[in-house]
């Protein structure tokens, strides 16, 4: 099985910034792509930001030139650099992996139990 462990959220003011971390361990061969989603009270999961195994990044229009994503494939790990951030990116973020699984190998979705971002003065 495959784990994915979100880190870094917390309360910020409105122009600040934060930093997280989503960690994927277990029975890992590969991972395809990752992302970060949010989802805010009463609204629909959606995409923040999206990386592949070759580096190709996409973003939401909300967030374009304040959030960046990177990945380092040697730790498993995605990242999620938020400045200038806004009440409006109050949500719960949630990692998302595409993984090769070993033993046997197949290859699965998985995603984090989420961290809780609010943006407020």
């Amino acid at each position: 099985q495959v784990q994915l462990v979100e880190s870094g959220g917390g309360l910020v003011q409105p122009g600040g910034s934060l930093r997280l971390s989503c960690v994927a361990s277990g029975s890992i061969f590969s991972i395809n792509a990752m992302g970060w989603y949010r989802q805010a009270p009463g609204k629909q999961r959606e995409l923040v930001a999206h990386i592949t195994s070759g580096g190709s990044i996409n973003y939401a229009d909300s967030v374009k030139g304040r959030f960046t994503i990177s990945r380092d494939n040697a730790k498993n790990t995605v990242y999620l650099q938020m400045n200038k951030l806004k009440p409006e990116d109050t949500a719960v973020y949630l990692c998302n992996a595409d993984v090769v699984v070993i033993g046997p190998i197949y290859e699965n979705d998985y995603w984090g139990q989420g961290t809780q971002v609010t943006v407020s003065s």
